[in-house]
């Protein structure tokens, strides 16, 4: 197994990207869809654990787990082994008209751990967007109702279905419509106190019930509330304490479904299997991907056997639990409750302290938040704190790049962390450093700019 020592990592011995480097980037602009969003010109060779080598044998330390999905970081041992193991036996053989073992143990083994006492099934998709769409399909189905409410910041994936339920950013959506109708998008609490401890009344959740319940979508006619426990791709906000658990009295109160994407907050990110376990919160559906199987291609729904109650033919996924990405995701599982989700609460405390810290010394830092190894920092003006810099934040992550490190932006203008959870304290620090050394390279170029115009 490919290893290394944390004193190895970085190492960047030649330009960025380097000559083999270049050369698959002029490939890729010839023959790849320019649909993509590709941050900086890293061309990968292989992984392991927290460290990824380039094509160049430039080693990077890597805080973004190919954008959270590499949970027990890159080519684990265990899971790779169950991938050898199974793939001598069976690649595949459709779940959706045949049986085979792996896809029932880890149906059993999700349902037995998703949050709540509520008796579980599971479908199987290839993807968060595809868990997205089936959770809305099952929603209409089992309430009668086509309405659904999302929350504008949210991401649920690219998909007509999933992209209609988003409202991050507008270039998800330009050019596509007619998209899927009656979703409506509220405002998610982005440092509201209105319902700050758990038990007290959430304001934001009456104004719900105030405004689309009394003005364009009756309760009575919407079939779930999907919800991003704590916002993805739209800035890595955690909820205040009195939300969840609001939104959960609410969906009670009017018998709408209560959704819950956890495609990037689930198995482990965020110091518990599943981040709605922080508020005490069952959903009706629970939305399932990324770190599921440590980067094979695997997602799921899991909701309650009674809201589970669609005919034979209605959903079906030809690769969806596929025995390969299934035996993955069961050694995935037997990591992440082995001490990996652990880690990743005491790693990501660790990461915000350090963030924290280096406010005092660069005024570009802002806000810092998260739970677990799911943490964000804000990059605002030097002049004006409370202005957001998207500028300066994109210039960071480029630099942080040059020195080895990977990172990847989210929001308005946060940096995400998002490392695999078996990131060590030595590689947090480590990480702490690079990004000092960048912000200190930035301030300084601001300061000599500043006397070179004054």
């Amino acid at each position: 197994m490919w290893l290394f020592d944390d004193r190895d990592v970085p190492a960047i011995h030649t330009e960025l990207p380097g000559p083999r480097g270049q050369a698959l980037l002029e490939r890729d602009e010839s023959f790849m869809s320019p649909s993509y969003t590709r941050i900086y010109p890293l061309v990968c060779a292989r992984g392991s654990g927290a460290v990824i080598e380039d094509v160049d044998g430039n080693l990077f330390l890597d805080f973004t787990a190919g954008i959270a999905v590499c949970s027990t970081g890159h080519c684990h041992p265990e899971v790779v082994a169950a991938i050898n193991d199974q793939a001598g036996k069976l690649l595949h053989m459709s779940g959706t008209d045949f049986y085979y073992e792996p896809q029932i143990d880890l149906a059993q083994r999700l349902a037995e751990s998703a949050p709540g006492k509520s008796r579980k099934r599971v479908f199987f998709t290839n993807s968060g967007a595809e868990a997205l769409e089936a959770a809305l399909k099952l929603a209409r189905w089992h309430t009668g109702r086509s309405r659904a409410i999302a929350f504008f910041g949210a991401f649920h994936g690219r998909t007509y279905g999933a992209m209609s339920l988003s409202g991050s950013k507008v270039v998800h959506r330009r050019g596509f419509s007619p998209l899927v109708p009656d979703i409506h998008h509220v405002p998610f609490p982005r440092g509201c106190q209105g319902c700050a401890q758990a038990g007290e009344e959430c304001t934001c959740v009456r104004q719900i019930e105030e405004t689309v319940f009394k003005r364009i979508a009756p309760p009575d006619e919407v079939a779930a509330i999907f919800i991003e426990p704590i916002q993805g791709e739209g800035g890595y906000y955690v909820p205040p304490a009195g939300f969840l658990p609001g939104l959960r009295e609410l969906c009670d109160r009017h018998g709408i479904l209560l959704v819950a994407d956890e495609v990037q907050t689930g198995f482990g990110r965020t110091g518990k299997l599943f981040a709605v376990e922080h508020w005490n919160v069952e959903p009706d559906i629970l939305c399932l991907a990324k770190g599921i199987a440590s980067g094979l291609p695997l997602g799921a729904i899991v909701a309650r056997d009674e809201v589970m109650d669609w005919p034979s033919g209605s959903h079906a996924s030809t690769f969806g639990g596929n025995p390969v990405s299934c035996r993955a995701a069961l050694a995935t599982l037997k990591l992440l409750e082995g001490g990996y989700t652990a880690n990743a609460a005491q790693r990501g405390e660790e990461l915000r302290k350090g963030l924290v810290e280096m406010r005092g010394e660069f005024p570009a830092v802002g806000d810092v938040r998260g739970l677990g190894l799911m943490t964000a920092m804000d990059v605002v003006r030097h002049d004006k704190p409370q202005a957001f810099d998207p500028k300066l934040r994109e210039e960071l992550i480029q630099a942080a790049f040059q020195e080895g490190l990977l990172l990847l932006g989210c929001g308005e203008s946060a940096i995400r962390f998002c490392p695999p959870l078996c990131i060590t304290s030595a590689q947090v620090q480590t990480a702490l450093e690079i990004l000092a050394k960048v912000f200190l390279d930035q301030k300084s170029a601001h300061n000599e700019f500043a006397s070179y115009t004054s």
